[in-house]
């Protein structure tokens, strides 16, 4: 499956990865599971794709305990931002976030399903549209890297909004951190903006069934991990 996906869409093939990808598939697991096994499914996900997608470049000296010299190492871009589609992104942020080696601002996204026709829906939406200037030189502009971090991409819509609100706001790459996709979720979301978007997932699945759900799947993420289902 994975010869017929984009060249910048990557499943991992990680066996452990795999193994808790499966726990995390299973009915029978209990929310506190399910918000630890997609931290760590998000976690090894994040430790490829930043692999891929970050370089390193010096930064200065410093000293060791025992006092030699030595060349600091950090990262670039030094720009990054990591946006979450709410809700259940807000579960990949630590991980995320833990593996960069700075803090690093996060912009939320509220993006919502129409039952009837699938399309996506912003409720919310709280990246900076402003430009530093000379007058307010500390106003924050888009991040040159944005990390977008959701559970699932079904039918990819959700995925290509978040990806074209973000190519508007200025950054100039985009990474999209996911544990599962569907096929045709993934090759939507990755022709949305090819040159730019590179899409890292823990699994594919082939299809997805008609309320746009992937089939085996995971299930409704969101209220497995918050404990709302039959809300």
């Amino acid at each position: 499956m994975a010869s017929s996906l984009p060249p910048n869409v990557h499943v991992s093939k990680h066996p452990c990865l795999q193994a808790k990808l499966s726990q995390l598939r299973s009915q029978s697991t209990n929310s506190r599971d399910v918000q630890t096994l997609v931290h760590e499914i998000a976690l090894m996900v994040g430790y490829e794709a930043l692999a891929q997608g970050l370089e390193t470049k010096n930064d200065g000296t410093d000293r060791s305990p025992l006092s030699y010299e030595y060349t600091r190492t950090t990262i670039s871009p030094s720009s990054i931002s990591i946006v979450p589609i709410l809700r259940s992104g807000l579960s990949m942020i630590p991980a995320l976030s833990s593996l960069l080696p700075f803090p690093v601002p996060i912009h939320h996204l509220g993006l919502y399903r129409e039952k009837t026709t699938l399309q996506p829906v912003e409720y919310y939406n709280n990246l900076p549209y402003h430009r530093p200037s000379t007058s307010n030189p500390s106003a924050s502009g888009p991040a040159e890297l944005a990390i977008i971090v959701d559970p699932i991409i079904a039918t990819g819509a959700t995925a290509c909004a978040a990806i074209q609100t973000l190519k508007d706001w200025g950054v100039k790459r985009v990474i999209m951190c996911s544990v599962l996709g569907s096929e045709v979720g993934l090759k939507r979301a990755a022709e949305e903006w090819a040159e730019g978007v590179e899409i890292w997932v823990g699994g594919c699945d082939k299809e997805v069934d008609g309320k746009g759900m992937i089939k085996p799947g995971l299930g409704d993420v969101g209220d497995r991990l918050y404990l709302t289902i039959g809300k």
